[in-house]
């Protein structure tokens, strides 16, 4: 027989979180973010990576003090990945195997102009038609590169992380732009639904942060050039906002079937309660302006968990900093919520951490979580000149204690990737 306490509102198994590990520009695992978060600190600085003269943007959420053994995006992401990853097992008290899928969030993969120039070099003369990929792989057979080789396949960094953690099957990486942690989430959560695993390891990652990327996002006018002060240039929802702080970090989720964390006797963290996605084909950088497929994103999300508007405690925003997918976020929540929005808090965890881009979904799950279990909403910092088109308590620049039951997180992304997540506490 069927035991209905393991089952949600359409009849499917309950997701629970019973795992997570997180690393940010504010320091490594759960307990160092989680009060330097609550304190209001900021974890942006000055870029010291490589030289910035010039360059619009100097400032960033550079993670720095993880060791790698070449200082590439590839390793860089694998190694934040693997640390938040073993964080999240310890706490779930999983060892061995995990013998479960792994989904990872993992930032688009490209060589260094460094290593592109290297191996330019290296490459044969070419001739009138000679074609440059060519001669690029003639290089590479004369003098194998395994470093990078490594750092120019996307699929490595899961590939690894199976290795290292014993997850079962083909291991799925994903990148969906902004969107992409909360994607690997949803994917886990289907998985468990569907009755196809027990439990899914649901890993977002971004050591990403070069110089071509900055310069990209640069061009794109998107990133905040309030150098002078760091940790005030990123500040959501605030009249005087510019744009988004570039930044790193991780985070790591062990999702299972309820019903299977209980048999084991696992401490529940929460519950997954619902996913919900749409795409924007509006622009391929832009949101819709009128927000509608993120209006259309939150309430699939309240819908898949079964929950209306009214019982949503709190938002854990989007909230980059960037004029327009401020106002966008604002006019699509104010959609959903009606009048009542004034009152739910709202803030940004980009305001101290930045935006850590493939691994923001997760990285703000883990908080979303955070808060519910600890009662302390974080603020939203650097809420100084708030912007009058946008009512809103963005619980500004000091934490909150509240009661805090049911969490909406949202994740808009580049090239109309849209995703939200509705997270709840262990129900009784």
């Amino acid at each position: 027989m069927t035991d209905n306490r393991f089952k949600d509102h359409l009849g499917r198994p309950i997701v629970v979180v019973t795992g997570m590990g997180v690393i940010t520009s504010l320091g490594q695992g759960i307990e160092d973010n989680w009060n330097a978060l609550t304190a209001g600190k900021s974890g942006i600085h000055a870029i010291k990576r490589f030289p910035t003269e010039g360059m619009p943007t100097r400032i960033g959420g550079t993670v720095d003090f993880i060791e790698i053994p070449a200082g590439n995006a590839v390793e860089r992401s694998y190694a934040l990945a693997r640390e938040t990853t073993i964080e999240a097992l310890t706490q779930a008290r999983l060892s061995g195997d995990f013998n479960g899928p792994l989904f990872l969030a993992a930032p688009p993969v490209e060589p260094e102009w460094s290593d592109r120039f290297a191996l330019a070099e290296r490459a044969p003369p070419p001739d009138h038609d000679g074609d440059v990929y060519e001669r690029f792989l003639a290089a590479m057979r004369a003098k194998p590169d395994p470093v990078f080789l490594e750092a120019v396949q996307f699929g490595s960094i899961s590939e690894r992380l199976a290795d290292r953690f014993g997850t079962r099957g083909l291991p799925v990486t994903l990148s969906t732009a902004c969107a992409s942690g909360a994607t690997a989430i949803q994917l886990g959560v289907e998985a468990i639904r569907q009755g196809r695993t027990e439990r899914a390891l649901t890993v977002a990652t971004d050591g990403s942060i070069s110089v071509e990327a900055v310069i990209r996002f640069s061009l794109l006018s998107a990133l905040s050039t309030q150098n002078d002060a760091p940790e005030k240039a990123s500040k959501p929802f605030s009249k005087d906002r510019d744009g988004f702080v570039i930044a790193e970090g991780a985070a790591t989720l062990v999702l299972e079937s309820m019903e299977s964390a209980v048999a084991r006797g696992a401490k529940i963290l929460g519950v997954m309660k619902g996913c919900g996605e749409k795409a924007d084909h509006f622009h391929r950088t832009r949101s819709s302006p009128d927000g509608g497929p993120a209006i259309a994103t939150m309430r699939a999300a309240l819908a898949d968990a079964g929950i209306g508007e009214a019982d949503i405690d709190y938002v854990n925003a989007h909230g980059t900093s960037t004029p327009e997918n401020d106002k966008m976020e604002y006019g699509a929540m104010l959609a959903v919520f009606g009048e009542r929005l004034k009152q739910i808090p709202v803030s940004s965890n980009k305001s101290m951490i930045g935006h850590t881009l493939t691994a923001a979904g997760a990285v703000e799950a883990v908080f979303s979580f955070q808060t519910m279990l600890t009662g302390t909403i974080p603020p939203t910092i650097n809420y100084v000149n708030p912007d009058p088109a946008m009512e809103l308590d963005v619980v500004p620049n000091v934490k909150r204690t509240a009661d805090v039951s049911a969490v909406l997180s949202n994740s808009f992304g580049f090239g109309g990737q849209n995703a939200s997540l509705v997270m709840t506490r262990e129900p009784a």
